[in-house]
């Protein structure tokens, strides 16, 4: 038998993804696990949306659509994005596709060709490493340390840019880290994209979810010089609690949106015709329940923080946006718990799941490998029931 794809057999699965079906297949055997990995809101779809989706089904919307998405939902796009950030975009700009993830990988493959490098600040979402490898892309990574708030500098992304820099990924409000950068801190990071001519993929997917009364800054809106070297991705998982519809947008410069629709019309063609539908309505329908959920997260997040900096041993700083924080495991290198010698965060999520039963994801697939992500993407109950059990894990630590 010839041998695979090189290019395709380098590629990790996810991380996070592999944490989460493990821990289901712990409870499908009957352990009592509890799950922070992955990143899914546990509110239902709201019922308005729902409706939707049925009276598309009742109405037989259920044939093909154009590949880059209904001209429809299109311009609600657009015109939510108008409204939330203030951003102008004609549904000429607009590409619907298979998640938002998906949109990033249609994007990379509209500008990336093979030795292009791409900027990629760390902590890092864990699919875009492999997704810049997947196009046949260079990762450069720029490491933002927790005392910088996980953000980098100007002075760090300029140092990083060669003659084969074609791009950065940014993602803002951040996933693993919850960081959010303010509007001057984008203003001197894509001053630099400009000056080099850069590409920027924005992902700001967690856009809805800020804390603390803190503003959001699109890239987007930040001027011309960058709106037309900015690929902006969004989508409908996160704020209306619909990631099993798997519908994701991306806007950008006409040129890159027609690109990628081409892209997408031989790879996988439109998105779900329902899963459109519901978004159309998820976009122009009631917004209260996006509210609603920000709420929750921002009071999880407050007593989660609270409870992880109480503890001995671990420590976190507080996130602004999303609904992840990242938990130091510094302190715990070398030690004993339960056991087993914890070298690194994969070591204490592996052992924090065998004898605490709390499935965790440990931050080395997002280039952070002393730290562990917690997701409050959970209800309260179940945050406190695993705090509680983190708790008793750690008394047990011994040098």
């Amino acid at each position: 038998m010839k041998e695979l794809s090189a290019l395709a057999c380098a590629i990790e699965p996810s991380r996070t993804l592999v944490i989460d079906s493990l821990a289901k297949q712990m409870k499908a055997d009957g352990l009592d696990v509890i799950g922070f990995g992955a990143g899914e809101p546990d509110f239902a779809t709201p019922d308005h949306i729902k409706a939707a989706a049925q009276r598309a089904i009742a109405e037989n919307m259920t044939k093909y659509t154009p590949a880059s998405g209904l001209p429809a939902l299109k311009q609600a796009v657009c015109n939510r994005m108008k409204l939330d950030c203030g951003v102008d975009y004609a549904s000429s700009q607009a590409v619907m596709s298979s998640g938002a993830k998906h949109c990033v990988y249609a994007a990379l493959r509209a500008i990336i060709n093979p030795g292009d490098e791409v900027i990629l600040p760390a902590p890092y979402w864990v699919s875009y490493l492999e997704l810049i490898r997947m196009v046949g892309g260079v990762p450069v990574v720029i490491t933002a340390e927790e005392c910088a708030g996980f953000k980098i500098t100007p002075e760090q992304l300029e140092a990083a840019v060669t003659p084969r820099t074609k791009a950065m990924i940014l993602n803002n409000p951040s996933n693993p880290t919850g960081m959010v950068y303010t509007k001057q801190e984008l203003e001197a990071l894509t001053g630099v994209c400009v000056r080099h001519d850069l590409y920027i993929i924005a992902d700001e997917i967690y856009y809805c979810l800020m804390y603390d009364g803190r503003p959001f800054t699109s890239v987007a809106s930040l001027g011309e010089p960058v709106k037309e070297r900015t690929i902006l991705i969004n989508g409908v998982s996160k704020a209306y609690a619909m990631t099993g519809w798997r519908i994701g947008y991306a806007l950008a410069p006409e040129n890159i949106a027609k690109v990628m629709s081409n892209y997408l019309s031989h790879s996988t063609g439109s998105p779900c015709t329902i899963s459109q539908a519901a978004s159309l309505e998820a976009l122009n329908g009631p917004q209260e329940m996006v509210e609603t959920m920000r709420q929750a997260f921002e009071s999880r997040r407050n007593y989660l923080v609270k409870r992880l900096n109480e503890m001995e041993g671990v420590s976190c700083i507080n996130p602004e946006g999303a609904f992840y924080v990242m938990m130091n495991v510094e302190q715990l290198l070398g030690k004993t718990i339960c056991g087993e010698v914890i070298h690194s965060g994969d070591d204490f999520s592996a052992a924090f799941l065998k004898h605490g039963l709390v499935a965790t994801v440990p931050c080395s697939a997002f280039g952070a490998p002393n730290f562990v992500r917690w997701s409050y993407a959970t209800s309260m109950e179940q945050i406190e029931k695993g705090l509680d059990r983190l708790d008793a894990f750690l008394k047990t630590c011994t040098e």
